[in-house]
């Protein structure tokens, strides 16, 4: 069961997408959850249909971020002056 703005879902009503940042700062998931049946431009193109959600029917988003290395300050402190 999976916790969605319309209450739980079982996991087979929905469709799920998974995305991974993985570089040398940061290691980001995130797990995205829309409707079965859903037919936004999403699922064809990849591309969301507004900035605020995955698809016209996106039900949950579950994002986990671990901090490899803080980015160094240094650089940006001394361009300023």
């Amino acid at each position: 069961m999976i916790p969605t703005t319309h209450g739980d879902r079982d996991e087979s009503a929905l469709i799920k997408k998974e995305t991974l940042v993985d570089n040398d700062h940061e290691r980001t998931t995130t797990v995205e959850y829309c409707l079965v049946g859903c037919d936004g431009q999403a699922h064809r193109t990849g591309m969301p249909d507004a900035p605020s959600y995955f698809c016209a029917k996106h039900v949950h988003r579950s994002v986990a971020v671990h901090i490899k290395e803080w980015p160094s300050a240094n650089g940006a402190i001394g361009s300023f002056g």
